[in-house]
């Protein structure tokens, strides 16, 4: 049981990677809020599914909630759609390994964020890890954004501000979720960690099922018909996201979220395979850095976590 958690967060990491994947395809057709979409709608009935087999297994009925729970829950659900959509909106300007390196700050909001909401402490080992994680993303932000563009990129392309102001914020919004999430299975306070994580994860995605189904309906019902005619795809994405999002959760009822989500920065490792081989995107001399600085951060909150 001490390093299931971990085992469940690698897993989890390759899903991730997979789906994201397969959303940053579909981004093309449906922009960025139905590719989100797709994560939830299909998504919702394989977590009902995965509810169901384990209430059968446990021969257990559904868990009593509370307030605490809902609120935790809503937050969580609501904050991750918001990320999700900016995660998107961030592969459309750079690289899938790029994006992937600015979602990995997610783990310094979620380290603060639970220092103030979970009372979870930040010792001198974890704020090293901070500032090796932010040196990383700055490092990234400074590569030139538009490759090969026929001007001569100015001091902002070079920034880059724009596509690390998305990444930034949906890493800042997916730590906030990761909290809620946390929060929620706790707040449930079952004997088991399984019913708890399955549970929480059914409620959340049918929540952000509901809400971008409205959402969608008033303000662009072409694209919901849109997403009914790529079901093939997108009922791949829906599986790969609950999969992975099942094993996040698995991994949030045993350990904290910043752990947990520090030791997820190894899709970034997945991420560069899936650029290289089906995108033919390469990652450039000062990029490489900025990850390598990402990920000795990572290994460094790790070990603080032990």
């Amino acid at each position: 049981m001490t390093y299931l958690w971990a085992v469940f967060t690698v897993v989890a990491a390759a899903g991730q990677t997979a789906r994201n994947a397969m959303q940053r395809e579909l981004t093309a057709s449906l922009g960025a809020v139905g590719a989100t979409h797709v994560r939830f709608l299909f998504g919702f009935p394989f977590a009902l599914l995965f509810l169901t087999a384990v209430l059968i297994a446990n021969h257990a009925g559904l868990p009593r909630t509370n307030a605490t729970f809902w609120a935790w829950d809503v937050a969580g659900a609501l904050c991750q759609v918001g990320g999700t959509a900016l995660m998107l909106m961030t592969m459309t300007e750079r690289s899938f390994v790029v994006t992937t390196a600015y979602l990995k700050t997610e783990p310094v909001f979620v380290a603060v964020l639970g220092l103030v909401f979970l009372h979870d402490p930040i010792t001198p080992g974890m704020a090293a890890a901070i500032v090796i994680a932010t040196l990383g993303v700055v490092l990234i932000s400074l590569s030139t954004a538009s490759r090969g563009a026929a001007r001569q990129p100015t001091a902002l392309d070079r920034f880059d501000w724009r596509p690390a102001l998305y990444g930034l914020s949906a890493g800042g919004l997916f730590a906030i979720s990761a909290i809620g999430y946390r929060g929620a299975i706790l707040s449930l306070h079952l004997p088991g960690y399984v019913l708890g994580a399955t549970f929480t994860l059914s409620v959340g995605l049918v929540i952000q099922a509901a809400v971008l189904s409205a959402f969608l309906a008033v303000r662009d019902l072409e694209v919901l018909r849109a997403i009914g005619k790529l079901w093939r795809p997108s009922l791949f994405a829906g599986f790969m996201g609950a999969a992975a999002s099942e094993f996040w959760f698995l991994a949030f009822a045993l350990a904290s979220a910043a752990s947990v989500r520090t030791l997820g920065l190894i899709d970034v490792l997945f991420a560069q395979g899936v650029s290289h081989l089906l995108f033919g995107q390469k990652t450039t001399p000062r990029e490489a850095a900025g990850i390598v600085l990402l990920v000795a951060g990572a290994i460094l909150l790790v070990y603080a976590h032990r």
